[in-house]
């Protein structure tokens, strides 16, 4: 299923997406994939696969360490890329967006690389240091690929730039909750309630919010101020990197969570509904 569709079929259902952000092979391939499927299986409607990077600037101290245990571990682009298309083989269904850092389709070769993720299975692709100006020139290709590029904007942003941000972003436009990086706490919500408003009355492009989104209540609030979904990643990392020596152990947890935060998505879809209705009544 693309995006598209899935947006779709989930407004259809009256729900918020969750997006499940993974680096892949922390600590090992074999659990990312059993980690994925898990996640798939208790609530995860996209799955954000991360090829680590060696200089994750965009993550906080729990993505940093996923990413450095990954790659002691061997983890590399091309197995990334591999790990897509077993979790294709294995069954998964739910759209893919591949997110990485610049420098690995850059070395690959840009073209090669979104040919190499789309073949494996991948419906779009995120890269946190790719500034708009950069990201222009290689919008065609992507399109070209059929992937769809995924573009940030943050509460910092200017409305100017937010502008040509949405011209640009397809698939979802990615709004980042806080001033820093991932895992960062969620301690405020009225700079990204306004923001998620700013591009409601800009675009009608899917919004999913994250970093900093780690508890139901998160994800509840942030569907129910308009946004489409939230996107979780360290909240899950952190639960398997207490017991790295046997991370499987925790998927018990890590389901639970991600049970927690679909139904948030789900209440904050119908808590949006409830007061649009009483609202429309009242007029």
């Amino acid at each position: 299923m693309d995006l598209e569709c899935k947006f779709q079929d989930l407004k259809k259902r009256r729900e918020g997406a969750h997006m499940a952000h993974v680096y892949y092979g922390d600590p090992s391939e074999e659990f990312s994939l059993k980690l994925i499927e898990t996640l798939a299986e208790n609530g995860a409607d996209i799955i954000e696969l991360g090829i680590p990077f060696s200089d994750p600037i965009a993550d906080g101290a729990v993505f940093q360490e996923a990413c450095r245990r990954a790659l002691d571990g061997g983890t590399t682009p091309a197995k990334c890329i591999e790990g897509i298309r077993r979790l294709r083989d294995k069954g998964l269904e739910a759209p893919i967006v591949v997110t990485t850092y610049f420098n690995i389709p850059y070395v690959m070769g840009f073209e090669r690389f979104l040919n190499k993720i789309r073949d494996a299975g991948a419906q779009g692709v995120l890269f946190p240091d790719l500034p708009l100006e950069e990201a222009k020139p290689l919008k065609e290709l992507v399109s070209k690929s059929g992937l769809k590029l995924i573009l940030q904007a943050a509460p910092t942003t200017s409305p100017e730039r937010l502008k040509q941000i949405l011209a640009e972003a397809s698939g979802f436009i990615y709004l980042i909750s806080v001033e820093g990086v991932t895992g960062a706490k969620l301690k405020t919500q009225s700079s990204t309630f306004r923001l998620i408003k700013t591009v409601r009355r800009l675009s009608t492009i899917p919004i999913m919010v994250g970093f900093g989104v780690s508890r139901r209540e998160h994800a509840e609030a942030l569907v129910a101020m308009g946004a489409d979904g939230v996107a979780v990643g360290s909240a899950y990392a952190r639960i398997y990197s207490e017991n790295l020596k046997n991370p499987f152990q925790k998927l018990d947890e890590v389901a639970k969570l991600a049970r927690e935060i679909k139904n948030g998505c789900v209440e904050g879809y119908r808590r949006r509904t409830y007061y649009r209705e009483v609202s429309n009544k009242s007029i």
